[in-house]
């Protein structure tokens, strides 16, 4: 990890789910009242931990299939694994929940302070509606937003990194001017190295062992600065712009 000088940057990318949306929570509101259901004994973590290889695995496997359809699809697959069978009014429920996910409490007022400074983008592992809902909470000021839906295929594949590439030279940014920012080291500081973008990591689980929702990584990643939360790194960023 090295420092950056955060002035020379002229656009941020951001992944959404996670690092501005608390997407854990918003599944762990759906499969611990089914695993309560159930009868089955897990805590949150152990939740998410048999959820998370089944999402990455549909995305991989079916990279048009809109952003709900992936969430059923993998929470009836966790079932399986589990043991225990999701109707499709429990894998409903999952799919179209993304509107009620949380946004981390610091999100809005944080993109609010970097919009001064930079031009903000998202690259989101959702649908269009869903990004839309998310976005009455974050009231983000977004130059642009790259969706699943819009590339027909979820990170950590390339197809938004490429379509972000093409959107920054229409933008007027050189690829040395944007800095990409995230929390999941699977789906975006990854494909970040493999680019050639310079990525900040705002690491949201800080305080809890494990991946959770995510993946462990099996390709290199890396990153150049580390953050607990948006708001942290904002400060930095006002910081640095203050002189």
């Amino acid at each position: 990890m090295t420092d950056l000088d955060l002035t020379r940057f002229e656009a941020l990318s951001f992944d959404c789910y996670g690092t501005l949306i608390d997407w854990e929570a918003g599944i762990a509101d759906v499969l611990a009242p089914w695993a309560s259901e159930q009868g089955l004994d897990l805590t949150t973590e152990e939740l998410l931990l048999a959820y998370a290889d089944n999402e990455a695995a549909v995305a991989r496997e079916k990279p048009t299939l809109l952003y709900p359809d992936v969430l059923a699809t993998a929470f009836r697959r966790t079932g399986d694994k589990l043991g225990h069978v999701v109707n499709d009014e429990w894998a409903g429920r999952l799919g179209h929940s993304v509107p009620n996910w949380p946004a981390f409490p610091d999100s809005a007022e944080a993109l609010a302070r970097l919009a001064a400074h930079y031009k903000l983008i998202v690259l989101s592992n959702v649908h269009r509606t869903g990004f839309a809902a998310s976005n009455t909470l974050l009231r983000g000021d977004f130059a642009a937003v790259i969706t699943a839906e819009d590339v027909g295929a979820y990170k950590p594949a390339e197809n938004h990194f490429r379509a972000l590439e093409t959107l920054r030279a229409e933008l007027g940014v050189h690829h040395a001017a944007l800095l990409h920012v995230a929390q999941s080291l699977f789906h975006d500081h990854a494909p970040a190295k493999r680019e050639g973008l310079a990525s900040v990591w705002i690491n949201r689980r800080h305080d809890r062992p494990g991946w959770g929702a995510t993946p462990e990584p099996s390709d290199e990643w890396s990153y150049q600065m580390e953050f607990i939360s948006m708001s942290e790194f904002a400060d930095a960023v006002d910081k640095a712009f203050a002189g």
